[in-house]
């Protein structure tokens, strides 16, 4: 007759219950939600400080996209965007009362994916040799465009169904602080069609990702921990 022997650490696995182990995967998305915004802004910066002719006054960073090293601002949005639709899901998931928080901010996700696979075209003479001025808008061009806007909505209209959320649960400050985050985004995206307002659209997009990360670090200390089951 023989036996079976289960391993100890599957014996474990089995017997943690079943809303840790999910808490684990929650904790785990929303972590995406803090690393997104730094990732982003650091492969962004670093090539706008490192490029010829790129001018951070002038240029938008979509614009990095063009040229010999475009690849790796278009990797800059894709794998960014892959990690907001990752934090999207742990908000999905940690907000079941505003499930509208996570979708909107999975659409943001995909529009950055979208806004990388439809590359920016080259304008205000960057990449050196373009003719100064906005230029020519192309197919891709208009796609990057409208994914961008529809994305910047989708996340601002974010910020506002979490300060509901919160302000449901009595956390005034959490909820204003998200009003403002999102009125701040909407003000720089409306200016972001006007060169001398590029260097406030990258304040804004500063603080839309800093929301982000907060509203994701709350969210995971709110949850049990997955060894002791406490906050």
């Amino acid at each position: 007759m023989t036996t079976t022997t289960i391993p100890a650490a599957a014996t474990a696995a089995a017997t943690v219950p079943a809303h840790i182990r999910a808490n684990r995967v929650t904790r785990s998305l929303l972590g995406y939600g803090v690393l997104a915004g730094p990732f982003y802004v650091t492969v962004s910066l670093t090539q706008a400080l490192t490029r010829d002719g790129f001018d951070l006054t002038r240029h938008a960073w979509s614009l990095l996209a063009n040229g010999e090293h475009g690849w790796i601002q278009v990797t800059n949005f894709i794998l960014t965007g892959l990690m907001v639709i990752a934090a999207a899901v742990g908000l999905h998931r940690a907000l079941p009362a505003a499930p509208w928080a996570g979708r909107l901010t999975g659409v943001y996700g995909a529009g950055m994916i979208a806004a990388g696979v439809l590359r920016a075209d080259p304008a205000m003479g960057f990449p050196a040799g373009t003719p100064e001025g906005p230029g020519t808008v192309s197919w891709h061009g208009l796609g990057h465009l409208t994914a961008g806007g529809i994305g910047f909505l989708c996340v601002i209209a974010a910020c506002f169904v979490v300060a509901r959320r919160f302000a449901r649960d009595g956390r005034k400050g959490w909820a204003v602080y998200s009003r403002i985050s999102g009125a701040l985004f909407l003000v720089g995206f409306a200016g972001i069609a006007a060169p001398a307002l590029t260097v406030g659209f990258i304040a804004a997009v500063i603080v839309i990702w800093t929301w982000l990360a907060a509203v994701s670090i709350d969210l995971y200390r709110a949850l049990p921990c997955p060894l002791t089951g406490t906050p």
